[in-house]
């Protein structure tokens, strides 16, 4: 087979001689020298000077007041506060429970009402316990508005008339005297 001579079965695909000529290389760019591109570093850069800001005045000290004394609030008020809180919205969830289980059977939308309420009690008591520890003011209100609806599931079993242990019957001293003591003045700095 010559390379001359038509193309066989065999080499009908392959070229044995190039049909025209490669093409040049490109031509090599590190040699061009142009005056807008530096290529080396002539030298170290020139410092600029420093530009004068005086638009913008200097801060001055300013005097500092003097000291007030630091009175150290008495956390006793908080803390009676806190621990009749307790008691009463214990107390008060022990009687719910306590009604809900026995009345159940017999008036069952008496019974999801004082469990309402009950729930109101507990998150605004507990509510309430956190934010006067933390000694936030909210606290305080949030206290009594968790002792007024415990009075409230109280006088709800009192006017529907079970028949209720006597013990029971001085359980709501206990939200009472929670909301006196949230009242009190000393309370109210030991939240400032």
């Amino acid at each position: 087979m010559t390379s001359g001579g038509p193309p066989s079965e065999e080499t009908r695909i392959i070229r044995r001689q190039p049909e025209a000529a490669p093409p040049p290389p490109p031509p090599d760019l590190s040699e061009q020298h142009t005056g807008i591109i530096r290529r080396h570093p002539t030298g170290a850069f020139p410092a600029a000077p420093e530009p004068q800001t005086s638009f913008i005045p200097q801060a001055a000290p300013l005097p500092l007041p003097p000291q007030q004394p630091v009175s150290r609030q008495s956390p006793v008020a908080a803390s009676a506060t806190a621990t009749v809180s307790i008691v009463s919205g214990w107390a008060t969830a022990v009687i719910a429970t306590s009604l809900i289980s026995g009345w159940w059977g017999t008036d069952e939308l008496f019974c999801i009402a004082i469990g309402f309420l009950t729930t109101v009690s507990a998150a605004a008591t507990i509510g309430g316990l956190i934010s006067l520890l933390l000694r936030q003011r909210i606290g305080r209100l949030l206290i009594v508005v968790g002792s007024i609806v415990a009075l409230m599931i109280f006088a709800g079993l009192f006017v529907a008339g079970a028949d209720l242990p006597k013990l029971v019957y001085g359980i709501p001293v206990l939200p009472v005297a929670a909301i006196t003591l949230a009242l009190l003045p000393a309370t109210g700095r030991w939240c400032r």
